[in-house]
């Protein structure tokens, strides 16, 4: 029995390995997914995969539904240094796509190139594998064509995902919905209804002296868009999560709708970074939602 052992677990092995190398992997914070080809990884760098030491990439990008008859229409328009090799029109699982296939010179450096596109419902999903000539035989045209059909959407991202992708921890929501985000940089909420938002954006440099915080929270302030009729009422320092912080609250008018609305900003200095939170809400609302934009302050654990 013990001589049989190692034999049991190869062929086992065998048996697993071809369903993982299968199984379609969603990078976090897309909707767009593939099989990816054995050799890659999911990149930490940009939204897809590849092999650092081959100097492969393949790309995953999202894109407007409208975008999709656009491409159809280019994607065969000759550039400087690519050679078309062919192209083609598939049908998905995830709906109508077009692929093309290509060969480009970087620096003199060859690539083959394929740029798949695919009519997704709400969405047009871009997917591109860039292959140096010497990775050819580690990247095949099987291997490649095999990660393009398996091309998959998902309804949506998770919002543990989402949250993920922040580069700070956010512990309360306070009952608001995530409306979008920034890899690396930024969060909005909001309401249900919509009658109040918030944004919470992480931003390098910041002033190094505490005497500028003031003229640099109101210069911030004033580029604040879609506002018109703006009056600050308060403006002043304090401290947020055990930082120096500054505060500034303010009535003006929604600039699209005309509609009043109370504003407030806070601003978090870190080192080498500031925390900027902006929260909106029509006036009407002001009192129930001033509360929740400050939970959700408090409960964030900032760089």
């Amino acid at each position: 029995m013990t001589k049989l052992r190692p034999l049991f677990f190869v062929v086992l092995l065998a048996l697993i390995l071809p369903a993982r190398a299968n199984e379609v992997v969603f990078p976090a914070g897309s909707r767009i997914g593939i099989a990816p080809p054995p050799g890659t990884v999911e990149s930490r760098s940009f939204m897809g995969f590849e092999d650092p030491s081959r100097n492969v990439a393949i790309t995953v990008t999202g894109l407007p539904p409208e975008a999709y008859p656009q491409i159809e229409q280019s994607i065969t328009r000759q550039q400087p240094g690519v050679t078309i090799e062919r192209r083609e029109s598939l049908t998905l699982a995830a709906g109508k796509a077009v692929l093309l296939v290509a060969h480009q010179l970087v620096d003199g450096i060859g690539f083959h190139r394929w740029i798949l596109a695919a009519s997704a419902g709400d969405l047009t999903a871009v997917v591109t594998f860039q292959i140096p000539d010497d990775a050819r035989n580690a990247y095949p045209d099987d291997a490649l064509r095999s990660a393009a059909g398996s091309l998959a959407i998902r309804p949506s991202v998770p919002i543990e995902e989402q949250l993920g992708l922040l580069p700070f921890k956010v512990a309360e929501l306070a009952g608001f919905q995530v409306a979008g985000v920034l890899p690396g940089r930024s969060l909005m909420l909001a309401s249900e209804e919509g009658r109040a938002q918030l944004v919470v954006s992480v931003m390098p440099g910041g002033p190094v002296q505490a005497n500028d915080r003031a003229l640099f929270a109101n210069d911030v302030f004033a580029g604040i868009p879609n506002l018109r009729d703006v009056r600050i009422f308060s403006s002043e320092p304090l401290r947020i999560g055990g930082q120096q912080g500054y505060q500034i609250m303010a009535r003006g008018k929604d600039a699209s709708t005309g509609a009043d609305l109370t504003i407030v900003q806070w601003m978090r200095f870190g080192a080498g970074v500031y925390m900027h939170i902006l929260g909106a809400a029509r006036t009407e609302d002001w009192t129930a939602a001033y509360p929740r934009f400050r939970q959700v302050r408090d409960g964030i654990d900032a760089p």
